[in-house]
C-alpha cells in the first residue's frame, strides 16, 4: 500500500518538476526575446540595421514587425507573469503587462523624433498597441 501511495507521489513531483523547468525556460525565452528588441531599436536608432533593413522596403513590412515583435514579447510576458502569479486574476495581470509595455513602447516610438535615421510614426504606435492587445487576448485563451 505504502507502495503505491510513493508511485503516485513520485508522478505528482515528476509533473511539477516539469511545470518549473518550463517555467524557467519561458522566464529566459521572455528576458532573451526583450533584448533581442532592445538591439534591434538600439541598431535602428543609430542606422546600422543592415540585413534587418530589407523589412521597410516590403510595403507595411515594419507595421507587421512592430505588431508581431511586440505581440510575441507580450504573450511571452503574460505566459510567464500568469505562472508565477496564479493566485491573481488572469485578466488583472494581462492589463498590468499590457499597460507597461504600451508606456514603453509609446516612450520608443517618442523618443525616435531625435534620431535622425528614425521617424515617429502613429501608425507604427498603433500596430505595435494592437500586437499588445492580440496577445494579451491570446495569452488569456491559452490560460483559460
Amino acid at each position: 500500500m505504502v507502495e503505491g501511495a510513493a508511485r503516485i507521489e513520485n508522478g505528482k513531483g515528476k509533473c511539477r518538476d516539469a511545470l518549473r523547468r518550463l517555467f524557467f525556460r519561458m522566464k529566459w525565452l521572455a528576458i532573451l526575446f526583450a533584448l533581442f528588441i532592445a538591439i534591434i531599436i538600439v541598431l535602428a536608432d543609430a542606422g546600422k540595421l543592415g540585413i534587418l533593413g530589407f523589412i521597410n522596403q516590403i510595403p507595411y513590412g515594419d507595421k507587421a514587425g512592430h505588431f508581431i515583435l511586440f505581440g510575441i514579447l507580450t504573450l511571452l510576458l503574460d505566459l510567464t507573469f500568469l505562472r508565477s502569479l496564479p493566485n491573481r486574476d488572469p485578466k488583472l495581470i494581462a492589463l498590468s503587462v499590457g499597460l507597461t509595455l504600451a508606456l514603453v513602447i509609446g516612450a520608443e516610438e517618442y523618443s525616435q523624433q531625435f534620431f535622425n535615421s528614425r521617424t515617429f510614426s502613429l501608425l507604427d504606435l498603433a500596430f505595435s498597441y494592437a500586437g499588445v492587445i492580440f496577445f494579451s487576448w491570446v495569452a488569456l485563451r491559452m490560460k483559460r
